[in-house]
Parts: C-alpha cells; structure tokens; sequence
C-alpha cells in the first residue's frame, strides 16, 4: 500500500525521465574527455623524453675502431668495429687471424659479435657488460698416443656463447683505451680428430687502442 505522503510527494516534485538520458550520456561524454586528455598529456610527454633522448645520443662520436695490442704482442691481428646505439648501449664486431706461424695463439680465424652496455657517466665509456658471440678456426698440436707421429694436428671449428666484463675510457682527442675479458661455453666443436678432448670453456681478453669517429 503506497503512503499518502509519498503520493503527495510526487505530485508536487516530478520526474522528468527525458532528462535522466541526457545527463548520463552528459557524464559519459566528461569521463571520455578526461581520459582523451590524460592520454593526449601522456603521449606529449613520452614524445619530449623520446626527442630530448635522441638530442642526447646525437651529439657524440657514435663510430669506433680499435686494435688490440696484447694480439699484436702475441703474433696475431685483432681489430674492432663498434657502433654505439645510444649513450648507454652499443653493438661491434671483432676479427681475429694469425700474424705469424709461429704465434702464441692457436686461433687461426675468429669472429666475434657483441652487445654491449655501458654504465659510465660518459656516453659509451666506463664499466661495461658484454653478450658475445665467437666462432673461431684453431690449428693446434695434439698428442698422438698412436702411429708414428708423436704429436698431431688438430684443426677445431668452435662456436660459443659467452659474457664479458670491462672498462673502457676516452680522451679529449678521442683516442680510446680499453681493458677488458670474458668467458664462454663452446656449444658446437668439429673436430678433424675422432674424441677431441678440445675443451668446452673458452674465453678472449683485450687491451686495446682506438680511435672515435
């Protein structure tokens, strides 16, 4: 049974049902327009950081090649090509082959990829971590427990994967100096002797010198 005062209610206050429609979609449409602005804000301010990123990393020396002297000590030639990305990260190349027959190395061939990331002040400079990757070609010696021959030649094809640490620091003029090694696991080993006990651990070690351009 409906109250007498709520009937007189009412009556004296109506409703107007058209309305309430309309002030939904009202709401609605203020609650779009919020959000579009948020976004729009946002998407601003992702495009400044973005742009002041790329004026940052586009006003240094973004190309480098080095030598690595320890090799040159050691009777063998190993050159690098790096190419900075932006200031904190970069990507490079090495290539590794024998100077000399005689060398203290047995890497006859190596190429070696990296990914680089840098935590210096400078761009590119300081501490670094290393991914790599190495194929090399080795000659070496083996001792031969048959036949005649007392020693072997073992020729090895190797790829590994592998981290590496170091540091790395420039001049005003550029000259670069850089100090650095690392270690892996030789995932893939053929061998042109049956049973190779080449080892699965590898690894690389650099001093060298550059030159940024």
């Amino acid at each position: 049974m409906k109250s007498p005062l709520t009937t007189s209610l009412r009556k004296q206050i109506p409703i107007n049902k058209k309305a309430i429609p309309y002030m939904t979609a009202k709401k609605s449409n203020f609650t779009y327009m919020k959000k579009t602005i948020i976004v729009f804000a946002f998407s601003l301010l992702c495009v400044k950081g973005f742009g002041q990123k790329e004026n940052e990393t586009s006003d240094f020396k973004k190309n480098e090649v080095k030598i690595n002297a320890l090799y040159l000590v050691l009777g063998a030639f190993d050159a690098t090509y790096e190419r900075a990305i932006n200031d904190e990260s970069s990507v490079g190349t090495s290539i590794t082959f024998l100077l000399d027959k005689e060398a203290d190395v047995n890497t006859a061939f190596a190429i070696s990829p990296y990914y680089r990331f840098y935590f210096g002040k400078k761009p590119v400079s300081g501490f670094y971590m290393e991914g790599f990757g190495l194929y090399q070609s080795i000659n070496r010696e083996v001792y031969n427990f048959e036949g005649n021959n007392i020693y072997s030649e073992e020729k090895v094809k190797a790829f590994a994967l592998g981290i590496a640490l170091g540091g790395k620091w420039y001049t005003k003029r550029d000259v670069m100096f850089e100090i650095g090694g690392g270690i892996g696991r030789n995932l893939s080993i053929n061998s042109n002797i049956p049973n190779t006990d080449y080892s699965r651990i590898t690894g690389k070690i650099a001093i060298s010198v550059g030159y940024r351009f």
